[in-house]
């Protein structure tokens, strides 16, 4: 195995040495901790930690790395102390993430790194974001992520290789191939020859290295960096090497044959290295006993420290509270106000959060000079740039997760979807990334995503869901659902300045429906407050978005029913006490919403109305929402699908109790 030392100088050839083994000695005591079922699960990187090691080693300590399970040799050369990390693999409340999270499963902002999920793909995207951050800062700085091979199979993959090569990222992508996917070898996972051969087909270099050689893994990754940061380009490397343990070690070995083990033995990175070291008269077999004796009494000390019993005591109010970060204080609204359409005040409330966030970047399909599929962002590029109204490939996970690069990096953006049921080919960034960071370990998500939504204007099954209940179900997120212009510019500025990531509903069909007043100046409305549209003394009727203008069209043509009409605004956080005012007021409650009825929103709504209000009830809590059908696209059949059709059928049967 040749090793190119180049510049390298004998002291930091020893350090590399000792960041090397480091991690190769924590493993072995991890496996008899673990044997001693004194930790719980381990994910084992042996026999492939040059790869780790040698890419963070060529990186700058405040450059951003998204590792996996297997790249211990992250952490340990990143600094971050043993007895914490032993703390955090417990689930102790003194690790990184109070016990909320596993094994490597989590981040650190002091250290660069951001924690994984176990779906891997996503970090990819998530690098892109941090490197967009770099180039917008003008930072001589990349980002670094690392995927398996199995990885590569992820739409994500692709996704964010696009992303990168397209608008021209310093990000480096290292495929750790180490021939098995848990146990799907690769010729089961793919049928190319070599995984590297992808970066031409997306326009960027890549080259394919010996992921057990220490030095070319670092010597490799210095270079990609010194080009991603020159050309603003990105790099894919795939590191060949084996993993020696099973995926984890509850799963073995048996499914790989022996003499795998026997060949890769034979190229252990230390192995190869340390017999290198003592060729070049570097190191010496005293030497090496030394070193290794230290870092094992190292090791005994931290683990010692870190294998303390510190029993969590939960308490609920912490964890709700950590759900979110803290939200910025209202700004009220000042000064004249003018008639604007729905869709102006969104325009105008965008606008000039883009003037007063100098770092919130906009991002969606055809957003920039064409302004939008609804031409929202019209005239945008002209005052602020392509820098920071940035159209985009069609990928939206890719870009929810780049969304989330640029926050972990200081900056807030809002995504557009081009139609909320496009959000589906996002879920996952979304839900399991967006909505759990802040929880997981501190990290917030400062994401905007804009979901254009409804029926009503003939766009059938994928342009015309309503869909917000996919996601008022995970935890994190919160869930905003304006019904005036006014509201819609108000919650808009707020869900830009809230630092959480916020699901914003704009009914497409009330786009250039509705007018109203708005303030022309900068407002912001509280995120989780309800507003009471109407009192009325016989029929409560709790609603948003569409739901608010059908009732109100209602109750104007029936005045001999005396309607109370409350507008949630917010599905997430819900305003439990409006909702319990407006109950108590008439004691018959009708929820609407133009969501399909099972598992609509309105059967939460119910449900707490039922638990909690029961005896202010006069009759049972009804609910009108939607057919349980896809939405149809021809006029008489979209009319009969929305749940207004049936509203007077609800609000007549409800006045007979």
């Amino acid at each position: 195995m040749y090793f190119d030392r180049s510049d390298l100088s004998d002291s930091q050839l020893l350090s590399f040495y000792k960041a090397l083994l480091y991690p190769r000695l924590i493993e072995e005591k991890m496996l008899l901790l673990l044997r001693q079922g004194r930790i719980s699960k381990w994910f084992s990187g042996i026999g492939q930690e040059a790869i780790a090691v040698g890419a963070t080693l060529a990186l700058d300590a405040d450059e951003w790395i998204m590792p996996l399970h297997r790249n211990l040799g992250v952490f340990t050369t990143r600094e971050m102390p043993l007895d914490k990390l032993l703390l955090q693999w417990q689930g102790s409340e003194h690790g990184y993430s109070k016990g909320r999270e596993r094994s490597f499963h989590f981040g650190s902002t002091p250290h660069h790194i951001c924690g994984m999920i176990s779906h891997l793909g996503p970090q990819l995207s998530i690098a892109d974001g941090i490197a967009l951050a770099h180039q917008l800062k003008k930072e001589k700085k990349v980002s670094l992520a690392f995927t398996g091979e199995g990885g590569t199979s992820e739409g994500e993959f692709h996704e964010a290789l696009n992303v990168a090569a397209v608008w021209g990222l310093p990000v480096i992508f290292i495929i750790e191939n180490n021939g098995y996917g848990l146990s799907t070898p690769v010729s089961e996972q793919y049928h190319c020859a070599n995984l590297v051969d992808k970066a031409i087909g997306y326009g960027m270099e890549g080259v394919q290295i010996d992921g057990n050689n220490l030095l070319e893994v670092y010597q490799t990754v210095r270079t990609a960096r010194a080009y991603a940061i020159k050309a603003q380009k990105p790099v894919l490397i795939e590191a060949m090497t084996f993993r020696m343990r099973g995926h984890e070690e509850a799963s073995g070995v048996k499914y790989v044959p022996p003499a795998l083990f026997e060949e890769w033995g034979k190229k252990d990175p230390i192995l190869q290295y340390e017999t290198w070291l003592q060729e070049k008269h570097i190191l010496t077999t005293a030497d090496i006993a030394t070193i290794r004796d230290e870092l094992k009494h190292q090791i005994e000390a931290d683990v010692a420290r870190g294998l303390v019993d510190t029993p969590i005591i939960a308490n609920t109010k912490t964890e709700i509270n950590d759900l979110y970060a803290p939200a910025p204080a209202v700004v009220a609204a000042a000064g004249p106000s003018s008639e604007k359409r729905f869709i102006n005040a969104l325009s105008d409330g965008l606008k000039q959060a883009m003037e007063k966030h100098p770092k919130l970047i906009l991002m969606g399909q055809d957003i920039a000079e064409y302004g939008g599929a609804f031409k929202i962002t019209e005239g945008f590029v002209e005052l602020f740039g392509k820098d920071r109204v940035r159209n985009t490939p069609l990928c939206e996970s890719a870009i929810i997760g780049a969304a989330l690069g640029l926050s972990i990096s200081g900056f807030k953006s809002v995504v557009e979807m081009q139609f909320a049921d496009f959000v589906t080919c996002g879920f996952n960034q979304v839900v399991n990334n967006l909505a759990k960071i802040h929880y997981r370990w501190g990290q917030h998500a400062d994401v905007v995503i804009r979901m254009p939504t409804g029926g009503g204007v003939g766009a059938g099954p994928f342009h015309s869901q309503s869909n917000e209940a996919w996601f008022t179900h995970v935890p994190g997120l919160k869930v905003v659902y304006p019904a005036t212009p006014e509201d819609a510019k108000g919650l808009l500025t707020a869900a830009i300045a809230d630092p959480n990531p916020v699901m914003y509903f704009e009914h497409k069909a009330l786009y250039r429906s509705i007018s109203g007043k708005v303030p022309e100046h900068y407002y912001t409305i509280e995120i989780g407050k309800a507003a009471l549209v109407q009192s009325g003394n016989d029929i409560s009727i709790i609603t948003y978005g569409s739901g608010v203008h059908w009732a109100m069209e209602y109750a104007a043509q029936h005045p001999e029913i005396s309607i109370g009409i409350l507008d949630l605004r917010t599905l997430v956080p819900l305003d439990y006490p409006a909702i319990r005012e407006i109950v108590a007021a008439t004691g018959k409650v009708l929820v609407l919403h133009e969501d399909t009825l099972t598992g609509g929103f309105g059967a939460e709504i119910s449900a707490w109305i039922a638990e909690h209000c029961f005896s202010l009830l006069d009759a049972p809590v009804m609910r009108c929402g939607s057919l349980d059908t896809p939405i149809p696209f021809a006029g008489t059949l979209e009319k009969n699908f929305l749940a207004k059709s049936r509203l007077d059928t609800y609000i007549q049967q409800l006045t007979a109790w």
